[in-house]
């Protein structure tokens, strides 16, 4: 018989099989107003009604009227900036995060139960520093998610940045944000099921190194992904086989020109994209084409 371990006082040298709840059930729970919904019955799954693998809408996300209710497995996105880049609108920090709230909000109808939501941020701003990714992680508490951790994604940039505020001085130093953050949340219930025939896709090395806190890897060009701040399709892709079982949907609600996609389609997901700009919604259909990801018929939606 193996001896199992369970959390004491002291904590414990090891884990078997270990029995956590002595810790949870000290009423650890974040500070938010929103009760979080992790002990209600499975809502079960809807069929989402798209042909084919994929679906690329050129409209807000801030309603997703095509998408059923627990359509959704996973979503991964980065939201725009707001730091001036030819793509952003210019909102002020509360406008812009009252646009990711509602978006969030849509992604938590469309969401399975179980399902987990994947949010890229990167904080603005030197005087003061912004930190949106707190302002994310209170709004998306707020329409009831439950958070189950942030990555960091150290980008590996080798003296780009150049932000010192003085130099050599302790009159105004300034840090240099080298990272950004990719904020894991939850839908419901911790854990789920795949439907039958669904399988993981993940292999053992890649699951040991991709469930720590600090992912490293370089952003991506610019110019090759056709859009002023794309993150690397590296990034999806991680989250995509970590966080989904195959033939799963996959959603970004700020697709941008389609990394997300050409993700989830090359990891034998399917994929649902929202984009306002339909410029960027043609130039991703482009490039599902050019790595040979696209369908026979057209997939984009006005």
């Amino acid at each position: 018989m193996v001896k199992r371990t369970k959390t004491s006082k002291f904590g414990s040298n090891g884990w078997v099989g270990h029995d956590s709840t002595p810790y949870y059930e000290r009423g650890l729970e974040p500070l938010w107003t929103t009760p979080h919904k992790t002990d209600e019955p499975d809502g079960g799954e809807s069929e989402i009604q798209i042909e084919g693998n994929y679906q690329l809408y050129s409209q807000s996300s801030e309603s997703m009227n095509q998408l059923a209710d627990r359509s959704v497995h996973l979503m991964v996105t980065s939201p725009p900036y707001n730091v001036g880049k030819q793509y952003d609108d210019d909102l002020s920090v509360q406008q812009h995060i009252d646009l990711i709230s509602e978006v969030l909000k849509e992604t938590y109808r469309v969401l399975v139960d179980g399902g987990r939501a994947c949010v890229n941020v990167a904080n603005i701003g030197r005087k003061p520093y912004i930190p949106i990714h707190a302002y994310v992680i209170e709004s998306a508490a707020s329409v009831g998610f439950s958070m189950r951790g942030e990555i960091v994604w150290q980008k590996g940039m080798n003296g780009a940045s150049t932000a010192w505020g003085s130099w050599l001085s302790p009159s105004n130093p300034t840090l240099r944000d080298t990272h950004e953050y990719i904020l894991v949340f939850q839908k419901g219930k911790f854990g789920r099921k795949p439907a039958d025939g669904r399988q993981p896709t993940i292999e053992k090395g890649d699951f040991l190194e991709w469930t720590k806190s600090v992912w490293e890897f370089p952003p991506t060009s610019a110019k090759r992904a056709r859009h002023p701040a794309p993150f690397p399709i590296e990034l999806p892709r991680r989250l995509i086989k970590l966080y989904s079982f195959s033939g799963e949907v996959v959603l970004d609600p700020f697709m941008g020109t389609g990394n997300a996609a050409i993700a989830a389609l090359d990891n034998e997901r399917r994929f649902v994209g929202y984009d306002i700009n339909p410029a960027y919604v043609r130039i991703a259909e482009e490039r599902l084409t050019e790595v040979g990801l696209a369908d026979p018929l057209r997939r984009t939606c006005s």
